[in-house]
């Protein structure tokens, strides 16, 4: 295995763990982890300080995942045309930014949902995921609106990641191939996995109908 990739995991990893909601909130002598959802991320980032710095954090926390992503065509480990394996090193970079954000190492291994952290990754792995995650991100800003409630849009748009990624694959001809996608189906399916096992609390909020919309100050 070419040391890069090994050096580039690791970094993902410790980017990912770097807590900028946590730390946003601290410089404001607050302590997320005790408000709200307790979530560190920037849902609960916005209802601790306000939208501007909720969306600093959503900045900070999707180039989490973009920056290694990109990292690793900058630096010619990969390419578009690239072998299954490559692929899978590819995501596997991605993945450790995503790991990082959920368990990080430097809280204790207790972190958020990544939902943003893994928008980074599809941000950075075009055409395949990007394109796809124009899509995801349309869905979830449609249920957004209907439903007014990001833990069920951020949800729905997990679960409609990986089957999106299939239809492209069977729609569209080559290079969309199953053969040589098939990594990037996989992880798909993972980090889908990942985000709805991350939102079990919200989901028993939603079942039970306490789950906070937008506009609301109760804690969701």
């Amino acid at each position: 295995m070419n040391p890069q990739f090994l050096i580039l995991i690791v970094f993902a990893y410790l980017l990912g763990s770097v807590p900028f909601g946590f730390l946003i909130a601290k410089a404001h002598g607050k302590d997320l982890r005790k408000i709200g959802s307790g979530n560190i991320g920037a849902t609960n980032a916005t209802r601790a300080l306000g939208k501007k710095w909720g969306y600093l954090c959503l900045l900070l926390d999707v180039l989490k995942g973009l920056v290694p992503m990109l990292l690793m065509p900058l630096l010619g480990l990969v390419n578009q045309q690239a072998s299954p394996g490559l692929l899978a090193m590819w995501l596997l970079v991605g993945c450790a930014a995503v790991l990082g954000h959920v368990f990080p190492i430097y809280l204790k291994f207790k972190g958020g949902k990544g939902v943003a952290t893994s928008l980074g990754i599809v941000l950075g792995l075009w055409p395949y995921y990007t394109l796809c995650g124009i899509g995801v991100f349309a869905i979830w800003g449609i249920t957004l609106l209907i439903w007014r409630t990001v833990s069920l849009s951020s949800i729905l748009a997990a679960i409609s990641f990986p089957v999106l990624l299939l239809l492209s694959i069977f729609i569209f001809d080559a290079p969309w191939d199953f053969i040589q996608l098939w990594p990037l189906v996989l992880v798909a399916v993972l980090m889908a996995s990942l985000l709805v096992a991350r939102h079990t609390e919200n989901i028993k909020r939603l079942l039970n109908g306490s789950e906070t919309k937008i506009g609301r100050k109760k804690m969701a």
